[in-house]
């Protein structure tokens, strides 16, 4: 199998952090500030997935003795996940209702304009 073909989760992973990043560095809008952070949450749960990830692994449960534990699939990474999702949603909506906050004080999202402006 080629490079590409082995190591596509680790690439895209990788992808949607980069991607993630430069919107949060570029974008002046809170909105899409706060998408790129969701994208690179995104990309992060991917790469922690791709860690665990066992090409022909079988669930990690001892059912039958003829499997062998180094072709069951790490559970822990999918735990890790599991939990990250949760905080990432709890992270979107406190930022969003900041963001909405923002918007009804200063009447802009723009993060140059609100810089500028005194509470």
């Amino acid at each position: 199998m080629s490079f590409l073909q082995n190591n596509i989760y680790y690439i895209g992973a990788f992808g949607l952090i980069l991607i993630g990043l430069l919107i949060v560095l570029v974008k002046h809008n809170l909105i899409k500030v706060i998408i790129g952070l969701s994208i690179m949450d995104t990309g992060i749960n991917l790469f922690l997935i791709a860690i665990g990830y066992l090409r022909n692994g079988t669930a990690p449960i001892f059912s039958s003795p003829e499997v062998e534990s180094v072709l069951m699939v790490d559970p822990v990474p999918q735990a890790l996940v599991l939990t990250a999702i949760v905080i990432g949603v709890a992270v979107l909506a406190l930022a969003l209702s900041l963001a909405i906050r923002l918007y009804k004080h200063f009447g802009t999202l723009d993060l140059r304009k609100i810089k500028e402006l005194k509470w």
